[in-house]
């Protein structure tokens, strides 16, 4: 019993120890008081600024939800657009301290890049988008078509295996700019265009002068699990990331939401107060504030309240939730247990 109580206080004190340390990630974050965040250079939904220069969407209210679990306030973050040959080098020279950037993780980048995909935000899946005009109904209608797409993403090797496995050939029209390669498909330059599906949708409905005259043939090609990525070589980072997530995604199991927050802080559910720091522990073992997920909530919402402002019916966009629905509703997302 007593070597029991020695290896359960050592393994105490170890816990302690390791939840007290930062890495490098977190000291630098913490030293220059706020989150630099690398996101798009504008997908609509996403990461996306207005005329005024003010950014909205998904990933840019994840950035914000990790800066106030980190320092009680969603303003204390910055965000860096980058394209998609940008991103990964921007992230593992440091120049970002976060990538929620609509970037979907593979074995590739989590195991040979230097990096940690900690989390999904959006699930989505590669698609192709084509004028009607065209007179097709499947991709498999596309032999040696001409098609658009961006360098340095999951997205033409998927086109490549796609079509090699159906016995189809095409033509890829590569370009860097994101508005250019819309503008080139909207002139005719490509037979069609491909992304992920989230993204087709948004082109189609803010980029093109006649969203109806556009379809987005029934096909999805490819799985696309869309979620910020970090460097390897600090946990306790990571860890803050993923389950800042994890919190907004569990808030919304909860019906934890920005306005009935406080009230909340009074439920005798203890998974609720376990969340919003009324019962304490999970701050402390993260090394932040008890409050860290109350104030998430407070300032930036749960997941639910991000997804229906930036792409769902409070938005432009009026995406329905599908697969990023909660698991309770036939959905995808699905949050660890904070406890």
């Amino acid at each position: 019993m007593k070597a029991l109580k020695s290896f359960l206080a050592a393994a105490l004190m170890l816990g302690a120890a390791h939840a007290a340390h930062a890495g490098p990630t977190l000291d630098a974050v913490k030293k220059k008081g706020f989150v630099q965040c690398g996101v798009s250079t504008g997908v609509a939904g996403f990461s996306n600024p207005d005329s005024k220069g003010n950014w909205t969407g998904i990933d840019v209210d994840l950035c914000k939800a990790v800066a106030a679990a980190l320092f009680g306030d969603a303003t204390k973050f910055k965000l860096t657009p980058l394209n998609t040959q940008q991103r990964f080098t921007a992230l593992q020279s440091g120049e970002v301290d976060v990538l929620p950037r609509n970037t979907s993780i593979t074995l590739q980048r989590d195991a040979a890049l230097g990096l940690t995909g900690v989390g999904v935000n959006f699930y989505d899946g590669q698609g192709i988008l084509v004028s009607k005009k065209l007179g097709v109904k499947s991709a498999k209608e596309l032999n040696q078509a001409a098609i658009c797409l961006q360098p340095g993403t999951t997205t033409e090797l998927n086109l490549a295996d796609w079509f090699r496995a159906n016995k189809l050939t095409f033509k890829p029209v590569v370009i860097d700019k994101f508005d250019e390669l819309v503008r080139a498909f909207a002139a005719g330059r490509c037979d069609a265009y491909t992304t992920d599906i989230s993204a087709l949708n948004v082109i189609r409905t803010t980029k093109l002068s006649n969203p109806d005259d556009y379809v987005v043939l029934p096909e999805m090609i490819s799985k696309e699990p869309l979620g910020p990525m970090v460097r390897r070589g600090d946990e306790q980072w990571a860890a803050i990331v993923r389950w800042t997530l994890n919190a907004m995604i569990e808030a919304e199991e909860y019906g934890i939401t920005s306005r009935n927050v406080d009230e909340m802080t009074k439920s005798a559910n203890p998974n609720v107060q376990r969340i919003l720091g009324v019962t304490p522990g999970a701050g402390k073992n993260l090394g932040v504030d008890e409050k860290w997920a109350y104030n998430i909530v407070k300032q930036v919402g749960n997941y639910g309240e991000s997804f229906e402002r930036n792409l769902g019916q409070g938005s432009p966009l009026k995406m329905q939730r599908g697969a990023n629905a909660l698991w309770t509703k036939g959905g995808l997302m699905y949050a660890l247990p904070i406890r």
